[in-house]
């Protein structure tokens, strides 16, 4: 399985980018892809996540009605639309993905969860 992230940049506060995660070798079949982010210092923290199986969508209250997460399982690829970035969302952004078929629920946000992992793509607001 591979994950490829693609579509950070730097941008200004106000401003909106949509980052792209294309899975080679995984099925989106009723499991979970999520979006993480580590800026320099700090812990991992998910921001955002999809069930493949229905459409379900998680996102962690700092970016609620900013990004959405959306899924087109005709191309393999995930996206987070990212509006109205504020310079604390700057980060190194993490697309995942998990194996086991189900909804994950409130566990969306744990890193164990998912089996596997981007490289990821840097985010700059200034």
């Amino acid at each position: 399985v591979q994950l490829v992230e693609s579509g950070g940049g730097s941008v200004q506060a106000g401003g909106s980018l949509r980052l792209s995660c294309t899975a080679s070798g995984y099925t989106f079949s009723s499991n979970c892809m999520g979006w993480f982010r580590q800026a320099p210092g700090k812990e991992r923290e998910g921001v955002a996540a999809i069930y493949t199986g229905g459409g379900s969508t998680y996102y962690t209250d700092s970016v609620k009605g900013r990004f959405t997460i959306s899924l087109d399982s005709a191309k393999n690829t995930v996206y987070l639309q990212m509006n109205s970035l504020k310079s604390e969302d700057s980060a190194l952004h993490y697309c995942a993905a998990r194996d086991t078929i189900g909804p994950v629920g409130p566990d969306w946000r744990a890193r164990w969860v998912y089996n596997y992992w981007g490289q990821g793509t840097q985010v700059t607001v200034s």
